[in-house]
């Protein structure tokens, strides 16, 4: 019987370790996927030879047209192109956070700035702050509107009264205002009544032809404005000197020409009389002769329809408002939301349910203090977190980007960054309030808030609400509005996803 012999073990290392080269593992990873693809492109390629020359007749289903092929990439499989158009963004985003940097450093504490890309933030200044909005605040009222009324929505506007009989109106007749705060007169657009000229008007002459058109060649009676959907306060409370009847106001459900009449450069004190007043004098004009004066009432009901005419949609009305920031506009939007929501063509009750709705949103309103529609009064309080929060719900393509004024272009940016790289491209709300004396809160105001879209289709959403004592001056505010657009247009810097992605 032999006796195994006993392994023995190995003697221990007393060197260092020597460490293997993972390379070729990783190698060899990365080609077997290419290996098996070309194994089976082989082995069907060969069955496809095999049954081009055996006996089976031939397919019967339709072939497609013949298609140009793409070129074929040629970018390797490990290429860093492979990964171009994530790289590509996170290196533009990189860039276009050190751009803003000098912007933001120009904020003082009493303002706020905040700018995002496509939802993402990418710098903020005092963002939380509660700060006056001035007339970027309308940015909230179109944005609610769009949701609570909806972009079909139209105003509507017209005439009842007593049936006609071979021609004749026996009785008053009622212009009942359904709202509309762009019902106007031919005359108006062209008036110079306002700074900057009212666009995507209701012509009120096209209510006169309807009668005209009907034969209605008299009426026995008076010309009644019936201004009853909403309630009789036709100034917001809050505004601050020389603003009640001068920037807006007075205003009702029933507003013709902001309340003024043809041959007067003054607004009326009763927009309803006002209104009644300036369809008389069109329906003169058509030829219908009206015996009676002009008056303010409630259309009886059961009263028959002579006659209505409806607005251009929601969206046109948002985008005169938001362009030429029309102040009436907006307080008579702000009261229509609330007629919409709770029956109460109110201003509180457009209030409530803008605040309810962008709380429904997502939105922060922490801070939020809403005072009117329009942005003028002095109580009006948010933060730029609550601004940039509703630019970023509805986007530079919704009728709220559509709507804002373009740098160099139109509305309160004409002549405004026309000899800058962003004109044609940047769309803003402006805001100015000038709160005296300058040394003594609340501050004046300098507001400038919207969208510019950047290459490959995303968009920068902004908000600069500058509050100080003497913010409004040039001298103050025009650095900054520079530095905002060296900001913006530092995005993108590098090479784009196209040039990066694999080739």
């Amino acid at each position: 019987m032999s006796t195994a012999t006993p392994i023995r073990p190995l003697p221990p290392r007393t060197g260092p370790r020597r460490r293997r080269n993972p390379m070729p593992v990783l190698v060899v990873a990365a080609l077997l996927p290419a290996l098996l693809l070309w194994v089976v492109f082989r082995w069907a390629d060969g069955r496809a030879d095999a049954g081009a020359g055996s006996d089976a007749a031939p397919a019967t289903e339709p072939t497609a047209p013949a298609t140009a092929a793409a070129p074929a990439l040629n970018t390797g499989l490990l290429s860093f192109r492979r990964a171009g158009g994530e790289l590509s963004r996170d290196l533009n985003l990189g860039a276009f956070v050190q751009g803003v940097q000098p912007l933001l450093g120009m904020v003082n504490d009493q303002s706020c700035a905040a700018i995002s890309l496509d939802g993402r933030l990418i710098g903020e200044r005092n963002i939380g702050s509660v700060v006056l909005p001035a007339s970027t605040l309308k940015i909230l009222t179109a944005a609610v509107a769009l949701d609570v009324l909806g972009p079909d929505f139209t105003y509507r506007t017209a005439v009842v009264g007593p049936a006609p009989a071979n021609g004749v109106v026996s009785g008053d007749v009622y212009l009942v205002g359904g709202g509309d705060p762009l019902l106007s007169g031919s005359w108006y657009p062209t008036s110079n009544l306002e700074r900057i000229v009212v666009f995507n008007i209701t012509q009120l002459e096209t209510l006169a032809q309807q009668l005209a058109a009907a034969g209605i060649t008299t009426i026995q009676g008076s010309i009644v404005g019936d201004g009853s959907r909403y309630d009789d306060e036709w100034f917001a409370p809050g505004w601050g000197e020389g603003v009640a009847g001068i920037e807006a106001g007075p205003y009702d459900a029933l507003l013709v020409n902001d309340a003024a009449v043809f041959g007067s450069d003054q607004r009326a004190n009763d927009p309803n009389e006002a209104g009644a007043e300036e369809f008389r004098r069109i329906l003169e004009e058509q030829g219908i002769t009206v015996s009676g004066g002009a008056s303010t009432g409630t259309a009886p009901a059961g009263a028959s329809e002579l006659g209505v005419i409806e607005s251009q949609p929601l969206p046109a009305v948002l985008a005169e408002m938001l362009t030429n920031s029309d102040n009436n506009t907006a307080e008579l939007v702000l009261k229509e939301i609330g007629f919409a929501a709770t029956g109460q063509g109110t201003r509180q009750a457009g209030i409530d349910t803008v605040i309810a709705t962008l709380a429904a949103w997502g939105v922060d309103t922490t801070g939020l203090t809403m005072a009117d529609g329009s942005g003028l009064s002095l109580d009006n309080r948010l933060t730029c977190t609550t601004l940039l929060g509703v630019l970023q719900h509805w986007g530079y393509d919704s009728p709220v980007g559509a709507g804002l004024a373009i740098g160099g272009e139109t509305g309160t940016l004409l002549g405004v960054f026309d000899d800058t790289t962003v004109a044609g491209r940047i769309r803003g709300k402006t805001g100015t309030l000038n709160n005296f004396p300058t040394d003594q809160d609340p501050p004046a105001v300098k507001a400038l808030a919207g969208y510019m879209p950047v290459d490959g289709g995303e968009a920068i959403e902004y908000v600069l609400l500058l509050n100080g004592g003497l913010i409004t001056d040039q001298s103050e505010y025009r650095p900054i509005w520079a530095e905002l657009v060296t900001a913006l247009t530092s995005y993108p810097t590098v090479a784009s996803p196209a040039v990066l992605g694999p080739r």
